[in-house]
């Protein structure tokens, strides 16, 4: 584990700038913030730094601008929401990242105010790990805060190489809340431990499916990879997704569970479309999917069978739509991995930008054990790979 803000003296951060590093990569529509669930997750660390008489330089990414300014993806929408969400507290958005207005404006930080520095990837060097571009921002702070767990698995300049020089380096609340649900999940899980996992493809997954066999006790499959699987088997799959080229991988995943006692649940029906499209004819295909047809949601006795290994698990975590639930007509399997979850006393992570927003669609957030705030980041974490930006970070 690392060293944490939470476990750092209040002492510690009275009378200091605290450059924390957030993520604020939201939706911006029409010149405002969108969704800001990313906006209010690093909300308790900024609290806290200014509670105990800190102040906060913040910064984040929006968008991939490519190192060149663009209009766009500036972060005053960012800035607006913010000060929403922070009455009473004084915030001051820049124009730059590390040029004078930057500086003077951190110099100018008083105990309980917050600096909102420009877009980090409007700066060529962020993405390339540029330590020069680490020691300017290193002088506009006292220490380093990580609160962008979403960021953790890019080594860049303000995720990477800047811990490395502004020391202390801590863990923000977000991304020890991550540590934390991550380590229960993939260290001493209460068994049976399921993991529940969805998306277009199996190329996409392979290290993910690895590393979780030698942990779980079942993987249920949907979505778009489980037609992969399903052919790989010999059955029929119509014109559904297919990744030819991984039926083989799909092969070596299934014996590799088998010779470890993982059951894999794969769908025994499906909805199917002859087209893709919102307002398609969808109906139940039982078994094989027939030619010309295609599955774009897991069917009934699936889901059926699907919750009741859910209902005796003591450990879910969840990764991938179990079909295109963006369309009404094929949401009913992902909605209803959502619903079995919330009903149930299991300990229950999930994460991915899609099944996070299935959880939210169906209104059960508040009944989930944990949502990761990371799609890339939770599936290198998941696949055993180091997170950049938590080795720098100083360990406790």
């Amino acid at each position: 584990m690392q060293r944490t803000l939470a476990g750092f003296p209040a002492s510690g951060l009275a009378g200091q700038r605290v450059f924390v590093r957030v993520d604020f990569n939201v939706p911006v529509k029409d010149g405002k913030a969108g969704d800001d669930t990313r906006i209010r997750g690093a909300l308790p660390t900024i609290r806290r730094i200014l509670e105990a008489g800190g102040s906060c330089v913040l910064a984040s990414h929006l968008g991939r601008p490519k190192g060149k300014v663009a209009e766009e993806f500036r972060m005053s929408p960012v800035a607006a929401r913010l000060r929403e969400l922070l009455p009473g507290v004084s915030l001051t958005a820049v124009r730059d990242v590390i040029g004078p207005e930057a500086q003077a404006a951190a110099r100018a930080l008083r105990p309980g105010q917050v600096l909102l520095l420009e877009n980090l990837r409007f700066e060529p060097g962020e993405e390339k790990n540029d330590p020069a571009l680490a020691r300017a921002l290193a002088q506009l702070a006292d220490l380093f805060v990580q609160d962008a767990f979403g960021t953790c698995h890019r080594a860049h300049a303000s995720t990477a190489a800047l811990p490395g020089i502004l020391k202390p380096a801590l863990a923000g609340l977000l991304v020890e809340k991550e540590i934390h649900a991550f380590e229960s999940l993939m260290g001493a899980p209460q068994k049976p431990f399921v993991a529940v996992i969805g998306g277009a493809k199996v190329s996409d997954k392979i290290l993910v499916l690895e590393s979780l066999l030698t942990k779980v006790d079942a993987i249920l499959i949907g979505g778009g990879m489980a037609y992969t699987f399903l052919k790989a088997q010999g059955i029929g799959i119509g014109q559904s997704l297919c990744e030819e080229d991984r039926l083989g991988t799909a092969r070596e995943i299934l014996q590799k569970a088998a010779a470890r006692g993982v059951q894999v649940l794969l769908p025994t029906d499906h909805v199917c479309a002859e087209r893709f499209a919102a307002d398609a004819a969808a109906r139940v295909c039982a078994a094989a999917v027939p030619e010309g047809w295609m599955g774009l949601d897991i069917g009934p006795a699936t889901r059926a069978a699907y919750a009741e290994r859910l209902r005796g698990a003591k450990t879910v975590l969840w990764n991938g739509p179990m079909g295109v639930f963006e369309m009404a007509p094929f949401a009913a399997g992902t909605l209803a991995i959502a619903q079995t979850l919330a009903s149930s006393d299991c300990v229950s992570v999930v994460g991915g930008g899609d099944s996070v927003a299935a959880v939210m669609k169906a209104g059960v957030a508040d009944r989930i054990t944990h949502i990761s705030t990371g799609g890339g980041a939770f599936l290198e974490m998941l696949e055993g790979a180091e997170m950049p930006g938590i080795a720098a970070l100083d360990p406790a």
